[in-house]
């Protein structure tokens, strides 16, 4: 059946061109700042060595020692919750990424539960998940209050977008790979962000003719869609495969790649996506350090989700102070989640991929 259905999408999208002579470039009114950093509070989560978990597969670890990072956010029972990328010190890898979970009042100040909520497991999806693990979480809710989360596995060799859902945050159900094997031939695919109507200050995913959209890729930004949030039809060329929507530029700070932030964002002007970007200096933003990562804007037709309409010229936010400066790679702000929350806008990030900041809009 999923084979049907992707024979479908290339028979349907084939003609797709990679970008539309509608693009402009602007920092225009349908963009969604400033963000101020919370410097008071910054960063809102560390790593923590005094946490340990009874991993099925290696047993006891001190599973967020290392780093804290890239985080997924929701609003639920008027709470934030927090799902964040926690790794342990170990293996050959020196650090297997889980996914933990905190909440807050506040926005500002969180409290951990003290296990991870989704790990590698002696399961189904070992062979994709060890012993790399769990990253890079992004997380919605569907119209009957389920979540779904698009993950990365990493074994060491590849990264692929994973599914998994659950009715309470705390108990996940893995669903595994969100493409059929085969559909991209690398075999490598990463970061999905499913557009959404912000409901209650929460992302909810949302229909457009007919079908869930998910931008995602690492490289470029990619489509695909589906019928359940489960498993996903990838836009293809048959002459080139994955069609690109939104590619790094030359001479910008989006040079070098660009990847999805948090969920996509369905406004009264269209599809409001905040992306990742790396600038590299032989190419892009001389003003940067290289390697730098900082976020940019994008608006796609809220009709047509593969067609953009205007991108930012210059990146919102960079890094700037010293835990975005300095890390286990240094120069990164990585935007994640957001929600609306007691009236303003929360945007989690991770920093220098070792803890985790907030910025808010008012």
């Amino acid at each position: 059946m999923r084979l049907l259905s992707f024979i479908l999408v290339v028979s349907i999208f084939a003609s797709c061109n990679s970008s539309t002579s509608k693009e402009t470039t602007s920092n225009g009114d349908w963009t969604l700042v400033p963000f101020v950093k919370a410097d008071e509070v910054n960063p809102v989560l560390i790593p923590d060595s005094t946490t340990t978990f009874n991993c099925p597969i290696i047993g006891n670890v001190k599973w967020e020692a290392k780093d804290v990072f890239n985080p997924a956010v929701v609003v639920r029972h008027d709470t934030i919750f927090l799902l964040y990328r926690a790794e342990d010190k170990v293996g050959k890898f020196a650090g297997t990424s889980r996914i933990g979970l905190a909440w807050s009042n506040d926005g500002l100040h969180f409290t951990r539960h003290p296990v991870p909520v989704l790990y590698p497991d002696n399961d189904s999806q070992k062979k994709y998940e060890w012993e790399g693990g769990c990253e890079d979480p992004r997380v919605v809710e569907d119209e009957n209050g389920t979540y779904f989360m698009s993950y990365t596995a990493y074994d060491g060799d590849k990264a692929r977008l994973m599914v998994a859902s659950s009715k309470d945050l705390y108990h996940w159900q893995k669903h595994g790979l969100a493409f059929s094997p085969g559909t991209i031939e690398s075999g490598w695919s990463k970061s999905g962000s499913i557009v959404s109507s912000y409901k209650n200050g929460t992302p909810v995913a949302t229909r457009i003719n007919g079908k869930y959209w998910m931008y995602w890729g690492d490289t470029h930004i990619f489509l695909a869609v589906s019928d359940d949030l489960k498993y996903w039809n990838v836009l293809v060329s048959l002459q080139s495969g994955p069609i690109s929507f939104l590619p790094p530029r030359p001479g910008k700070f989006d040079s070098d790649l660009v990847e999805p932030g948090p969920p996509a964002m369905i406004t009264d002007s269209g599809i409001l996506l905040l992306y990742n970007s790396r600038n590299v200096h032989s190419k892009g933003d001389s003003t940067l350090p290289e390697g730098t990562y900082t976020a940019g804007q994008a608006l796609f037709d809220k009709n047509d989700p593969r067609e953009i309409l205007h991108r930012v010229d210059t990146p919102f936010m960079k890094p700037d102070k010293p835990y975005e400066i300095n890390g286990q790679v240094n120069n990164v702000c990585f935007i994640e989640g957001l929600v609306k929350y007691k009236g303003k806008w929360f945007l989690y990030y991770g920093t220098a991929d070792s803890k985790i900041a907030v910025a808010v809009k008012q």
